[in-house]
């Protein structure tokens, strides 16, 4: 395992009963133990669209997945545009987080940035100082370096088995583990 730092994902331990992160994948953002981290879960993607979520975007019913459970009244995105998008943050090799939202708009208006170079988010994942780090120590997480295939190419149901390959052969017997092994 790994430290955290921005663009490392954090694979939820498979036993993890909380509803917001059951079986997550969150790909980190941003970490600074005095200032406190932030990302986005990957794999829960959300029944509506983002045609349904924003005024001016009729045209794109593009997946929407739930970031995390703070600020779930806001939209995030990360893109692999940093050339079109400005002041946008790299988050890994690659895969960046934010930036200007109306140049994103026009861009994607006018057919420049395609759907399967950006991921749009409700709300994000968040920890305050030092609580992350807290629950890596507790065993709720399990930390591996992110990629763009995980990010962008896993189809949310497969993305935390394919966090879990991630992490070596000695964690893949945790993939089939139940999620409540009293129920056995």
């Amino acid at each position: 395992m790994i430290q955290p730092e921005d663009g490392i994902l954090l694979v939820a331990d498979p036993f993890l009963k909380d509803p917001n992160f059951m079986r997550s994948v969150v790909l980190l953002c941003r970490h600074n133990i005095n200032e406190g981290s932030f990302g986005f879960s990957l794999n829960r993607e959300l029944d509506q669209t983002l045609d349904e979520f924003l005024p001016g975007f009729e045209n794109f019913p593009y997946k929407v997945f739930l970031g995390g459970p703070v600020q779930v009244d806001t939209i995030h995105y990360l893109h692999k545009y940093p050339d079109l998008i400005a002041g946008s943050r790299e988050v890994i090799d690659g895969i960046y987080w934010g930036g200007d939202f109306e140049m994103m708009k026009k861009f994607l208006n006018d057919g420049l940035i395609e759907e399967n170079n950006i991921k749009f988010f409700l709300g994000y994942s968040g920890w305050e100082a030092g609580q992350l780090d807290n629950e890596i120590k507790e065993g709720t997480w399990l930390t591996v370096k992110g990629n763009r295939k995980i990010a962008f190419d896993v189809p949310a149901d497969e993305a935390w088995r394919a966090g879990v390959k991630l992490l070596g052969s000695d964690y893949e017997m945790m993939i089939n583990f139940p999620i409540d092994p009293q129920l056995n």
